[in-house]
């Protein structure tokens, strides 16, 4: 069977640029779809960190005037990634966030940066670059959604597009005015268009236009056309539902294996999982707590936003420390969550710990030494973090939402007597709703023999790409007809 040629459009990727889970997917994914027969490129912005990565290239395309700027897109495999990347200087040669400056706030071009990452996908799903025509365009966020509507608007024949929603809450929003400046009709501008509340949207555009939408689980594709978690687009995703689907995400699981992790203090599997203490150890040495192999160690690695509940933890961190637990967080967003939990690390010093930014290392070290990893989302697309937990035998304790309820397994009475529980949930994502949740899990750590059973059961779930890449080759494939 010839290989189905698949365009990936993203805003980040990872190993050069992330700022979530975004980067680790559209990194991920290109691997577990060759094993699909499905060979994927992605274009990306050629950010300063992309550019640096890139050792030798080939130019596809050259562009006197992409929306007033001087581009040129290359070709380069760069560490076994296919890569398409758009070098404009003048929107992506910036230090830092890729969609913030210095001072925390947008680009004020960011309109037009994204737009011209997406009229590029465009260009290339209508094959006006000859070197590289692809079958299926896959586009990812608000930052790629004008895609579709580039390819609608054209007129033209073009290769089929699928959308995938990572985040339905970030939806990139802009004025009117600047229809006519990054290359759209005015007739574009309608309910059954890019408009969306009076404002051009970019998430509403690919909503609106691609052929396919995917979200990154099965509960939260139902939870978006809803009311409560459709934010704004619930109509839109009904009446567009036989074209919706929701397709789990995966991890790395050659990055994500305690068995040969070189960032944690022991390796570990499930022949071995008693040598999973020595990274309790290291970790609360590493971060000032007190080296108790008895004190139920619970870990955050994470935002610190509203969206993922650390507003509830703190509100809620007597309770926890009253069980006789600690605390290791990771993380860093809104001030006065990130002030709630540096103020606990002053109170109780060597019982709370917390780094407040982001660290890849001590994300593993976290993983690999907590007891519990906590996740207590209001709202959560897929999640990856309770997918490293399983794999590192860290018991996840979540909210019942999105990807989470679709990837644990509830430790309840009828889960215990089967022995299939692989975490804990809890369904009233409010502060009594996660006391009662952390108190389950001191009563379940007490029983030892059942928590190791369950650390086996969550170290044994198949947590990798190898169920999604197949099930994205498969929409892929039932959008075009392959040459046999």
């Amino acid at each position: 069977m010839k290989a189905l040629k698949v365009l990936s459009v993203a805003s980040e990727i990872y190993p050069f640029v992330k700022t979530g889970g975004l980067a680790d997917v559209v990194g991920a994914l290109p691997a577990a779809l060759a094993s699909e027969g499905v060979a994927v490129t992605t274009l990306v912005p050629g950010y300063p960190a992309v550019m640096a990565a890139v050792e030798s290239s080939t130019e596809v395309y050259h562009y006197a005037d992409l929306f007033g700027v001087e581009a040129r897109l290359v070709r380069a495999t760069v560490q076994g990634l296919d890569l398409l990347v758009l070098d404009a200087p003048r929107f992506f040669d910036r230090a830092g966030n890729p969609y913030l400056g210095a001072d925390g706030q947008d680009w004020h071009d960011n309109p037009q940066r994204f737009a011209a990452l997406s009229r590029v996908a465009a260009d290339l799903g209508l094959g006006r670059a000859p070197l590289y025509v692809p079958d299926v365009v896959h586009t990812h966020d608000w930052q790629t959604g004008l895609t579709a509507a580039y390819l609608h608007y054209s007129g033209e024949p073009h290769a089929p597009t699928v959308m995938t929603v990572h985040n339905l809450a970030f939806q990139g929003q802009f004025s009117p005015s600047l229809l006519s400046a990054i290359g759209l009709p005015p007739y574009a501008f309608g309910m059954d268009g890019v408009e969306y509340y009076g404002t051009i949207g970019y998430l509403k555009a690919g909503l609106q236009l691609s052929d396919r939408i995917t979200t990154v689980s099965p509960t939260y594709a139902a939870e978006i056309r809803t009311p409560e978690g459709g934010m704004g687009f619930d109509g839109l995703l009904r009446s567009r539902a036989a074209v919706v689907s929701g397709i789990l995400n995966g991890i790395d699981t050659t990055t994500w294996d305690p068995a040969t992790d070189p960032l944690i203090a022991a390796p570990f599997d499930l022949k071995r999982i008693e040598a999973r203490a020595a990274n309790k150890a290291a970790l609360q040495e590493r971060l000032g707590l007190a080296i108790d192999p008895d004190a139920q160690l619970f870990g955050v690695v994470s935002r610190l936003t509203w969206q993922k509940g650390l507003d509830l933890l703190v509100d809620r961190l007597g309770i926890l420390l009253g069980t006789g637990a600690q605390l290791a967080i990771l993380g860093s967003g809104d001030a006065t969550i990130a002030e709630g939990l540096a103020y606990a690390t002053v109170l109780n010093p060597g019982r709370v710990a917390m780094v407040n930014g982001y660290n890849e290392g001590l994300a593993h070290q976290i993983q690999a030494g907590s007891d519990v990893i906590l996740v207590p989302s209001r709202f959560e697309p897929c999640g990856l973090t309770q997918l490293c937990a399983l794999r590192y035998g860290a018991i996840p304790l979540v909210a019942r939402v999105g990807g989470l309820a679709d990837t644990i397994i509830d430790a309840n009475e009828v889960a215990r007597a089967a022995g299939i529980g692989t975490g804990i949930q809890f369904g009233s994502v409010t502060p009594a709703g996660l006391e009662a949740a952390i108190l389950r899990a001191a009563e379940l750590w007490r029983d030892k023999p059942y928590w190791q059973a369950m650390q086996k059961n969550a170290m044994k779930t198949d947590v990798s790409w190898s169920r999604p890449a197949a099930t994205y080759a498969a929409l892929y494939r039932s959008m075009v007809a392959i040459p046999q």
